[in-house]
């Protein structure tokens, strides 16, 4: 004990013990060394988390807590950080001290709609006793493969119009690597006049007001579900304090949407030249890309075409840089997203300010739908008529639909704006099978409400549907037949809003377990479910909570026969 002098009277101080040992876990000396051997040169920067919480899962199979700890240590980071970072995205598997990792194996099964519909129930119901306890099954939200459905995901092998044969041997094969798919590469691109019009931009043989102004008189709007005009993204953009970035949103998690992966797989470079064009207009210095989870074999093939790319450059290219996403619909949102990227939780943003303005790390940012970029290049060379030519019942442009659910060819197909789901299942999707008679669809994937048959007949196109109570969305239409139910339809939807939820606002967190609650019931309780959904559409933060009252609403309006 010491005596503090000076004062008019004399306190005693205790001398303050040092603890050896610092407060929180300890870092393992070899779990460091792993985890320095892994990272090798690689930066030690914030933003990377995610990915370097990714070399850790794909190597491991799995995070430990001594792991995390060292990444920490590693990272100059607080322990809970990571923790917070590694316990937000369904695809880490955190595994407590003491706690048994899990099997070597993961096999994931398809639990949305149209899988459900194809059987999906059955497949989780019987592969547990067929795989044995070295293999672990669960259950997945939408993986983007719909028209295939159902789907299992072996390791991150996807095994589409799945049956228990098939993934068993898939399960034998023990292959960890996806597929390719078959593409246009880069040789195969620049042969047919690919980079041309990026090149000419760059030589200034094109204007940014010129390429601007066609987008606008095209009338192309966002394609990821918001629909903002393209052209005045771009203008905003351009307008706000340099450095400005650009942002690509490819995480398609929205059930029933499958369109950037199939564009993806078939001609990826057309879009990167659009994405290339956009940010040039917009004068974007550097570019983001931010790919879902899921598709491991686009994530393969766009690493390799733009390292192709960036080995025979066309023309004076920015830094391009591609990020993985780690299994949260949420991450859809732009400002989400644009937090994962930082390497952070993907929790929406309170707006104002808007991401055009304080974006990626607080730049002004040009966030884009891989599509709206896809259909650039394109536009430019045909024209601004050629793009608004398309369309049906008044509506201008084109529109790529993913539809799945009851028809006879199921897929992305290519349609004038403003067709109807009736047009669209006879002429572009061969029908519904035999058997099976037209009772009602989605228009906009899972938050796009239920509209039935007898409305199979409204334009599908932004802004059409809303008197309804729907929208457009992505323009994913799952297709529901006379063997389905559209309250099975919505309690589905439901369950995926509760589970994908990021918890930061209490409307949505509560809201949508609440509302899965009160589906359960025989009979629904229709006053408290329209009340609940009001406070989760008003004071929700994003789009998640906002929209995910909108399939129980329709089938409250729509569907009244099916829920008294």
């Amino acid at each position: 004990m010491s005596i503090q002098r000076g004062s008019k009277a004399m306190i005693p101080i205790r001398s303050a013990k040092v603890n050896p040992r610092p407060k929180g876990r300890r870092v393992d000396p070899e779990a460091l060394a792993e985890i320095r051997a892994l990272l090798a040169d690689s930066p030690r920067r914030r933003d990377l988390l995610v990915e370097h919480l990714h070399r850790i899962q794909d190597r491991y199979g799995h995070l430990s807590a001594a792991r995390l700890a060292a990444l920490a240590a590693e990272m100059k980071m607080a322990q809970a950080e990571v923790y917070e970072v590694a316990t937000f995205y369904h695809h880490f598997d955190v595994v407590a001290e003491g706690e048994a990792p899990p099997p070597a194996l993961t096999v994931r099964v398809c639990d949305s709609l149209s899988c459900e519909m194809a059987g999906a129930e059955d497949l989780l119901a019987r592969l547990p006793g067929i795989l044995g306890r070295e293999v672990r099954v669960i259950r997945a939200p939408c993986v983007g493969r719909c028209e295939d459905a159902p789907v299992a995901v072996v390791h991150q092998n996807p095994v589409g119009h799945a049956t228990l044969e098939k993934i068993r041997q898939a399960v034998a094969s023990k292959a960890t690597r996806c597929p390719l798919p078959k593409y246009r590469n880069y040789a195969a691109y620049r042969k047919g006049q690919g980079y041309r019009l990026i090149a000419e931009c760059l030589a200034g043989r094109r204007t940014r007001e010129a390429i601007t102004a066609i987008m606008d008189d095209a009338g192309l709007r966002g394609l990821g579900g918001a629909g903002f005009p393209a052209g005045r993204k771009w203008k905003i953009v351009a307008q706000e304090r340099a450095p400005r970035l650009m942002a690509v949103n490819i995480d398609e998690g929205e059930p029933g949407t499958f369109k950037d992966r199939w564009y993806l797989e078939r001609d990826p470079h057309r879009f990167i030249e659009g994405m290339l064009v956009a940010a040039w207009c917009a004068g974007v210095g550097e570019i983001y890309v931010y790919l879902r989870d899921e598709y491991a074999g686009c994530r393969a093939l766009l690493a390799r075409e733009l390292a192709a790319l960036e080995r025979d450059p066309p023309c004076a290219l920015p830094p391009i840089h591609l990020r993985r996403g780690a299994g949260s619909y949420v991450c859809g949102e732009e400002s989400a997203m644009i937090e994962s990227i930082e390497g952070k939780r993907g929790m929406p943003r309170l707006r104002p300010p808007y991401v055009a303005q304080v974006g990626l790390f607080g730049y002004p940012t040009l966030e884009h739908n891989m599509e709206t970029v896809y259909w650039v290049r394109e536009i430019v060379e045909r024209g601004a008529a050629w793009f608004a030519g398309h369309g049906r019942h008044g509506r201008k442009g084109l529109r790529s639909f993913s539809v799945s659910g009851r028809v006879n060819k199921p897929g992305v197909h290519l349609a004038p704006a403003g067709i109807t789901a009736r047009e669209l299942i006879d002429e572009y999707c061969g029908g519904m099978p035999s058997g099976h008679t037209f009772y009602g669809y989605l228009p906009g994937g899972a938050s796009g409400g239920i509209l039935p048959a007898s409305m199979g007949d409204i334009p599908l196109d932004f802004d059409t549907l809303n008197p309804h109570g729907c929208f457009i969305g992505s323009a994913a239409l799952m297709v529901l037949s006379d063997k389905d139910r559209a309250r099975a339809a919505a309690t589905n939807m439901t369950r995926f809003f509760a589970d994908e939820s990021c918890g930061q606002c209490t409307p949505c967190r509560v809201g949508t377990a609440k509302t899965l609650m009160l589906l359960d019931q025989p009979k629904w309780d229709e006053p408290l479910l329209t009340e609940l959904s009001r406070a989760m559409m008003d004071a929700s933060i994003c789009g998640l909570g906002q929209a995910a009252p909108n399939p129980v609403l329709s089938v409250i309006k729509y569907f009244p026969h099916e829920i008294r």
